[in-house]
């Protein structure tokens, strides 16, 4: 693992940045068993060396687009969490003035081009995205997430072929965390390898593990470069594992999955993983760590407590945000 290229405080901060994601997640179910929290929920526990490690490579001016799990992508991009809790809240201080929930963030702010419900249905937006920036001769890129499910939807491959033959600066990246909903990928999927998906487009393939953040650095380092200097999209499966069922209303293993497999991969957790590494190079110590975690906690709280005293939207809000309005 190749990290030369980040000092001892950025790699303090990545580390926090994934405390913060699996915190702000865990409260997040902690708020939706209370009741707190409506709809549906999808959290991000297990995967987060992805959103980190992927969004450190990129430049804050460039974007990225989420499907329905997109928590942990809109922490990442920098998002405030107090308003992001709000928006799980359903409260006007919310990222969407509460009317998006848990599977439709978006903060324009921070180029967090929003959350999608529709399993593949994003892959255009992404790809619209990209086609605007080369059309209008920009020099940001595009990240698009997604889970392996969305490979088999015809707009996966209809957006690979149009960023390929358009020649788009858009990355694609698939977090394969095994299961869409309660099918492990095995039986949806006719090949096992999900980047081989993408051979058929001329685009540059990768199969990386998600469980290591540096590696999902580096891999998205390569495919950044690769679309600044020649518009040259790229398919990143990244092999990853969530720790929780597929949403709030799908138990913690379900009935499709055992506990020992569940604790055989928390066993290679990311924060865990990257933690050890840092402790090992003598980048922070113990104490170091049990205070940036005591430090997340107090904002995570802070977060909540914005969330329960910010007000519910007005009724006149369900007719705004409909139409652009022009200025």
């Amino acid at each position: 693992m190749d990290s030369d290229d980040l000092t001892s405080e950025e790699k303090i901060r990545l580390l926090r940045q994934m405390l913060l994601i699996r915190r702000f997640e865990e409260k997040a179910a902690e708020m939706y068993a209370l009741g707190n929290i409506g709809g549906f929920c999808h959290l991000y526990i297990g995967e987060e060396a992805i959103a980190v490690g992927a969004i450190s490579a990129i430049s804050p001016e460039d974007y990225v687009v989420s499907a329905y799990r997109d928590h942990g992508h809109c922490l990442a991009k920098g998002s405030n969490p107090k308003r992001a809790m709000a928006e799980l809240f359903g409260r006007i201080d919310g990222l969407c003035k509460g009317k998006g929930g848990s599977m439709h963030f978006f903060d324009r702010s921070t180029g967090f081009l929003g959350g999608y419900a529709i399993v593949g249905g994003h892959l255009p937006i992404a790809t619209g995205v990209a086609f605007g920036l080369k059309y209008e001769e920009k020099p940001q890129i595009v990240l698009c997430f997604f889970g392996e499910g969305a490979v088999n939807t015809g707009a996966f491959h209809e957006s690979l072929n149009l960023a390929s033959l358009w020649k788009l600066p858009i990355i694609f990246i698939c977090e394969n965390n095994r299961y869409g909903m309660g099918t492990p990928v095995e039986r949806a999927s006719s090949l096992y390898d999900i980047s081989q998906r993408g051979s058929g487009y001329g685009i540059h393939l990768e199969q990386v593990d998600g469980m290591d953040l540096l590696k999902v650095r580096q891999s998205v380092l390569q495919a950044v470069k690769r679309a600044r200097t020649t518009q040259a999209p790229s398919f990143l499966e990244m092999r990853t594992y969530r720790y929780m069922g597929h949403s709030m209303s799908d138990p913690s293993h379900g009935h499709y999955r055992t506990k020992e497999e569940v604790e055989k991969y928390k066993k290679n957790d990311p924060i865990q993983q990257f933690y050890k590494a840092l402790i090992s190079d003598k980048v922070i110590k113990e104490q170091d760590f049990n205070t940036l975690n005591q430090d997340v906690l107090k904002e995570i709280e802070e977060a909540v407590a914005f969330a329960n005293t910010s007000p519910f939207p007005p009724l006149d809000q369900l007719t705004r945000d409909l139409f652009l309005e022009e200025t």
